[in-house]
């Protein structure tokens, strides 16, 4: 056993080297989009991050940063950690099939080699499928905590596979304390490593137990237990409790904040202490055993102490600022982010029954002041008519987007329930019935939401543009042509958009296959295989479709989760090991043992990790792409000095703290974030300096909009005519009861009085400022008109209002192009775009052709020519996914804005210089052509550069024929789940038909002519 052993230690560490080589050359050099700016800052600087925190993964990231030569190589370092922390998985995956192989194939003490072999070939077959399998290399490259939560995963199942060889030995129980401790530290990176505690129990009840039905039962619900407490009691109990003594000593007795918190802190902290020397000094074993592991567990779960003690500092970034034990629960519950049912509640159309909720009162939201703990108000807990709940309801949520995909992919009809409204009177509705939330939870959640992704990682996948539902993009594929185009129509007539994705990697299901067999293999290879089936099944439902049963996700996600399901990916990959084993055992009737275990390991390691890594490298190799990094640095560098941005999503904000924070990239910008800017603690970090920027000029005072006041605001046509703005503010801001009063409405409300404002502007001091140039000065109003077409606005609005009518034009003020023009607060007319933001600026101009305010050539010219930069986007050796590419799709319509507002002034030289910037920097080899691309081809056409205008358009008339040809080759049914697609197609050549049409493009239009009729009577436009 010596020569298994020294083979076993050499061969993991072999694995270990491959990976981290691997994943090494793939790694992206810098930030990267999503969550991964805002992990790297909070690392880097050990800031407070989004609930609920990952302290642990901040302190080994900023350990990493440490060896970053400067402030650029900092996202480097960080990405490195994840990279080495997927390698070591990557080597515990290696011991862990071999120890389950080496239990069903290797019975006796000194084996033939050849049965070694073969256990070291599943090992290695096993763990390389898994390091070049699509999801796990995916996190395996970024700065994200996924990486670190799949080695605690994959550590801790190792580690109770070693305790299981010497399970009964002294000293023995050493390996569950392990556990015990990681498992606590794994709080601190994420809560999906306690998913393999049940599997973690199995293994302990197999090898100490009689097996037999009852005690399974036993042992499983031990494991649930264990794996509640810990979710539901240590994590949230502890503070829990801290709260209630937080209460008694400040509210009660009167102590400073605090108090009652670190009172329990040291009562906890002694009782664990004395609960652990009694039970040793009694020698209660099994006793002494739980009160360490809990113990060890705190420990590890005091990394958590870093998130308060940090917010305490008030660093730039302090989410939710968890300061005291009430918001810190508040943190660790993601209390932000809102509740789901998930064995019983509401229907997505079930009304309230406000009677029961008029007794019904939610957990109170607790402020400090005054010396103490004030509740100003109680969480909504919303109670639904009975008569249209269900049980498992997964078509929950009231979004009207929401509900036209509940009713796409159930095929909704509902059952009619009959109720009384407020009046009394009856009120029918159609409710959807318990099957069809079922029907949604296959189709959707399981369906489209994990097995979608699972045979992405052991089939193949169609490209990598999101989908939801259609039947071109995001879906499973195998590579075998019959069997594709039988789902997913005929792949030759694919658009290059789709069928030269890089993302586009077929595997010819060889990966599932293999693991099928080693499912197989492992359950019918007597009593030690069907145990180990069952643990690592256990580990793959608990890490799978446990998960989306848990999750009870709503229908069009911002972005693809896979890889909330690595776990199970990770447990599938062990019977790809195994699978191996089931080659050697169906060859070797035929052949030598040795030349079974060879030829079954070649092959295996060829057709499946082998093509995996093929397939899969082009579009998971991130090395050179600088993308989100240098995107954050023209956003950033759109702006004046001192300047205010606002942005809402995670894409157009994570990668501009990263700039800020890490790079150090212009400081004196104030990024906000309009999401959160709906909350009291972020309004208090705007109103602090950070860095080179000034506190934003919020008149309104901490009292004023902390939470549970003005949350929402009424506006209210009480006054006629416009307000000024600086006047309705003072309005709303006073306490005076007769501001909260109004006749037709019961008690108080907050509202303004009026639906139209002004803000005053001083011309001299914009020009002074430089706010607009001096050339726009004749276009200059004396006063924004601000007309509000809504009915009420919410706590971001209001402050948006407040900051306008306070700046006093001391701040330029910007809007991010990606936001949303539901956040523009009715200021779109007076923007005027200067890169990648728009600037509110006193200029009123009203576009009908759905773009924002007006350009302003000089500085945006200067920013594009000079400043701003492109992180890859032209170079063809750089991957761009799909945000990437949506990215381009943003930048391509600001650029062609810009060129057709230069050739407006008469500036053609500087316009073509901008028409063949976008052609360098988005060429459509990198960024295929789109519907703004029709206006870079009018730029050249206004040029009289024909020949580039005409180039543009025909490359995109054959890609949109193309397009339509293959919806065409569709069967109705499954055209019909290409959503809008096809009619975009058709409506994109059209514009292409009319712009040649305008510029009399002769040779275009004979071009286009033949199959423009052709396709619109396909598309059902003309009678056949």
């Amino acid at each position: 056993m010596k020569q298994y052993t020294r083979l076993n230690l050499i061969l993991g560490w072999l694995t270990f080297f491959i990976s981290a080589t691997v994943y090494t050359m793939t790694i992206e050099p810098t930030a990267s989009f999503w969550d991964c700016g805002e992990f790297i800052s909070t690392s880097y600087k050990l800031l407070v991050g989004h609930p609920p925190g990952a302290p642990f993964f901040m302190i080994m990231g900023r350990f990493f940063s440490l060896f970053a030569p400067d402030p650029s190589s900092v996202a480097f370092m960080i990405n490195m950690m994840s990279a080495l922390a997927s390698a070591l998985t990557i080597m515990f995956l290696f011991w862990t099939i071999t120890h389950l192989a080496k239990k069903i194939f290797i019975t006796e003490e000194e084996p033939p080699i050849w049965r070694t072999w073969a256990v070291m070939g599943a090992g290695l077959v096993g763990a390389l499928a898994y390091t070049f399998s699509d999801t796990f290399w995916f996190s395996a490259v970024e700065g994200e905590v996924y990486a670190m939560s799949s080695l605690f995963t994959a550590v801790v199942f190792w580690a109770i596979l070693k305790w299981e060889n010497v399970a009964g030995q002294p000293y023995s129980n050493r390996w569950l304390i392990l556990i015990a401790y990681l498992m606590g530290l794994s709080i601190g990176v994420h809560l999906l490593n306690l998913l393999a505690i049940p599997a973690i129990v199995m293994v302990y009840y197999f090898k100490m137990y009689e097996v037999n039905r009852n005690n399974t039962i036993k042992a499983l619900a031990i494991s649930a237990v264990i794996l509640g407490g810990i979710l539901y009691g240590i994590i949230p109990g502890v503070v829990k409790v801290a709260s209630w003594f937080e209460l008694a000593f400040v509210n009660g007795f009167g102590l400073p904040f605090n108090s009652g918190a670190i009172f329990y802190m040291i009562l906890l902290l002694v009782a664990l202490v004395a609960g652990v020397w009694f039970t040793y000094k009694k020698k209660m074993v099994i006793a002494n055993t739980i009160i360490l592991a809990v113990t060890v567990i705190m420990i590890g779960y005091s990394s958590f102490a870093m998130i308060v003690i940090r917010s305490f500092a008030n660093p730039p970034m302090d989410q939710n600022s968890p300061e005291d034990v009430f918001s810190l629960m508040s943190y660790l519950n993601r209390e932000q982010y809102g509740d789901r049912p998930l064995f019983f509640g509401q229907n997505y159309n079930s009304p309230l029954d406000r009677e029961a909720m008029r007794n019904k009162k939610g957990a109170p939201v607790r402020i400090k002041k005054d010396g103490e703990y004030k509740t100003v108000d109680h969480r909504p807990e919303y109670v639904f008519d009975d008569r249209t709940t269900t049980t498992f309801p997964r078509m929950y949520s009231r979004e009207p987007r929401h509900i036209s995909e509940y009713k796409r992919w159930t095929n909704l009809k509902g059952k009619r329930v009959t109720i009384e409204d407020e009046t009394g009177r009856p009120n029918s509705l159609m409710v959807p019935t318990m099957w069809e939330n079922f029907k949604f939870f296959m189709n959707y959640q399981v369906n489209h939401m994990y097995f979608r992704y699972f045979m992405w990682n052991f089939s193949g996948r169609q490209n990598d543009i999101q989908g939801h539902g259609e039947i071109h993009k995001g879906n499973w594929i195998t590579g075998i042509k019959f069997f594709d185009e039988s789902r997913l129509g005929n792949e030759e007539l694919l658009p290059d958009i789709y069928a030269n994705n890089p993302a586009r990697n077929k595997y010819y299901m060889l990966p599932l296959i293999l693991g099928l067999a080693g499912l197989l293999f492992q359950y019918n290879a007597g009593k030690n295989g069907k145990q180990g089936f069952w643990i690592v099944m256990l580990l793959f439902f608990l890490t799978g479709l446990a998960i989306v049963l848990y999750l009870n996700q709503t229908p069009i996600q911002p972005r693809e989760r896979d890889y909330a399901y690595a776990g199970s990916f990770y447990a599938f990959a062990i019977w790809i090991g195994l699978g191996v084993l089931a080659i050697v055992n169906g060859i070797k009737r035929f052949v030598p043992g040795s030349v079974a275990a060879t030829l079954a390991t070649t092959v295996s390691l060829v057709f499946v990790p082998g093509i995996m890594a093929n397939q899969n490298w082009d579009d998971h190799n991130r090395s050179e792409r600088y993308v989100a990094r240098d995107l954050a640095h023209n956003y950033l560098n759109s702006c004046s000095d001192n300047a205010i941005i606002f942005t809402n999503g995670d894409n157009d904000t994570f990668p501009l703290w990263y700039a800020q924070e890490v790079e150090g990239i212009r400081t004196d910008i104030r990024v906000c974030n309009l999401s959160y800017l709906q909350t009291d603690w972020y309004i208090d970090q705007m109103k602090r300096k950070a860095y080179k920027s000034d506190p934003m000029p919020f008149s309104l005072e901490h009292d004023q909009y902390v939470t549970g006041s003005r949350d929402v605001v009424y506006l209210l046509d009480r006054i006629k005519g416009a307000v000024d703005l600086k006047e309705a503010i003072n309005f709303v801001a006073s306490d005076n009861p007769k501001t909260k009063q109004v006749p037709e409405y019961a008690g108080y409300i907050e509202y303004l009085p009026s639906k139209q404002f002004t803000v005053p502007v001083d011309s001299l001091k914009i020009l002074q400022r430089g706010i607009v140039s001096e050339d726009a000065a004749h276009l200059l109003t004396n006063k924004l008109d601000i007309n509000m077409q809504k009915d009420m606005i919410l706590k971001n609005e209001l402050m948006i209002l407040d900051l306008i009518s306070n700046n006093d034009w001391e701040r330029p003020i910007y809007f991010a192009v990606t936001v949303g023009s539901d956040n523009y607060v009715s200021l779109q007319d007076y923007f005027q775009l200067e890169g990648f933001a728009y600037q509110v600026v006193p200029i009123k101009t009203v576009n009908m052709d759905g773009q924002f305010g007006r350009v302003d050539t000089e500085r945006m010219y200067k920013n594009v020519m000079e400043d701003f930069k492109w992180g890859g986007f032209d170079n063809p050796d750089v991957y761009l996914d799909e945000n990437h590419l949506r990215m381009a799709t943003n930048i391509r319509n600001n650029l062609s804005r810009l060129a057709i507002a230069l050739i407006d002034e008469g500036k053609n030289e500087k316009a073509h210089n901008i028409l063949d910037k976008s052609m360098e920097v988005l060429s459509a080899e990198r960024v295929p052509h789109n519907y703004f691309s029709i206006f870079l081809a009018e730029g050249y056409f206004r040029l009289n550069d024909f020949e580039k205008g005409e180039e543009i358009l025909k490359s995109l008339a054959t890609d949109r024929l193309k397009e339509m040809d293959y919806f065409n080759s569709l069967p109705d049914y499954k055209r019909a789940t290409a959503g809008r697609d096809p009619e975009t197609a058709m409506a994109i050549y059209m514009e292409i038909v009319k712009m040649a049409q305008q510029y009399n493009r002769e040779d275009l239009m004979k071009f286009l002519e033949e199959d423009y009729e052709k396709n619109m009577r396909r598309m059902g436009f003309f009678g056949e």
